[in-house]
């Protein structure tokens, strides 16, 4: 018999809304409770997908009957309900990033024991399965380089009227951790062990908003000898699809947002189209994917394959590049 598992959802703002779609949708989860610091939030989302509300996240770590819990909060957040969560012996699925900090990601991990995930859905796309194959697979011989772009924008009001978003303490940083790095994760996914990176970060139009950055460009190296740049901005006049780009020494593979194009000897050709719509397709299609697949793991009683060590690598990054950055530009090991 399937084993039905009791979930709680901590954070009800818009991301909740994704796992809570998916979670309603599973057949063994019964989703029990949903909290957060604004009651009224927890309420709606509470009469949205008929389940219990708090106020207190604590309650979680004190109830035996909760087995897995969905943590959608701030980012500085992560790391103590995690820990509080996993040394309740709950599973957890966190929201990129595992944390605002390397060292609070590193004490997550050292508590987890094989209980925790971290959300980086982009990894399920259907583009990015196709690409880590043809890497896997040589289909285009070796790959000689990668570069990627995120051309996005926000508001004033997407930092001023969040509580927590544009400050380092709370956030963690800018546009590489908040809306980046799932690229830059991606670009690890493709292409190994990264051992240093060179960038620049800069805050080039809400400099009187935000302390963070709100534009970065790098240059990584990996342990293969490998190098992909990347360039990202919140300054652009609307939201533009990702794009990653890879040369192999036989063909292109190129993605914008989830549709993947190959270039072989001048011809271009697309190998899949994008299923994401709405004003928030810049998310991907592939939350429900990884979701479904943690509680696949949980039913199995084995750790899931995005864990602390799987996501950790690419705060380290980040984190790296804003320390290059201080020092004009020098390399950091990673």
């Amino acid at each position: 018999m399937m084993k039905t598992f009791r979930t709680a959802v901590i954070g009800c703002g818009g991301i909740s809304q994704v796992h809570l779609g998916a979670l309603s949708k599973m057949e063994n989860v019964a989703l029990v409770s949903v909290a957060d610091v604004k009651e009224d939030r927890a309420r709606a989302k509470a009469e949205a997908f008929h389940c219990a509300y708090t106020t207190d996240w604590t309650e979680y770590v004190r109830d035996p009957d909760i087995d897995v819990i969905h943590i959608c909060t701030p980012h500085y957040l992560h790391a103590p309900m995690a820990i509080a969560l996993l040394d309740a012996g709950k599973r957890v699925l966190t929201e990129k990033p595992i944390a605002s900090e390397v060292r609070d990601a590193e004490s997550m991990i050292a508590h987890s024991d094989g209980r925790l995930g971290v959300v980086f859905q982009n990894r399920y796309n259907e583009a990015s399965q196709r690409i880590k194959r043809a890497i896997e697979e040589n289909t285009y011989g070796k790959l000689l380089s990668l570069r990627a772009a995120v051309n996005w924008h926000r508001t004033p009001e997407y930092y001023t009227e969040s509580g927590w978003r544009g400050r380092f303490a709370t956030e963690g940083g800018g546009v590489m951790i908040n809306q980046a790095i799932h690229t830059l994760d991606l670009l690890l996914y493709f292409a190994g062990k990264p051992v240093s990176v060179r960038g620049k970060v800069s805050t080039d139009l809400l400099y009187d908003i935000i302390e963070v950055e709100d534009t970065a460009h790098g240059l990584i190296l990996f342990e293969n000898g490998l190098l992909a740049n990347f360039y990202c901005t919140n300054t652009f006049g609307i939201d533009r699809p990702v794009e990653v780009e890879l040369v192999f020494e036989k063909g292109i593979l190129k993605t914008d947002a989830e549709t993947l194009y190959e270039t072989v000897e001048g011809e271009t050709r697309t190998l899949c189209r994008s299923a994401a719509k709405g004003e928030k397709a810049y998310w991907g299609t592939s939350h429900e994917v990884l979701i479904r697949d943690f509680y696949k793991a949980a039913a199995e009683g084995r750790p899931f394959w995005i864990d602390g060590e799987s996501a950790i690598p690419v705060l380290r990054l980040l984190k790296a590049t804003y320390a290059s950055s201080a020092q004009n530009g020098a390399e950091m090991p990673l």
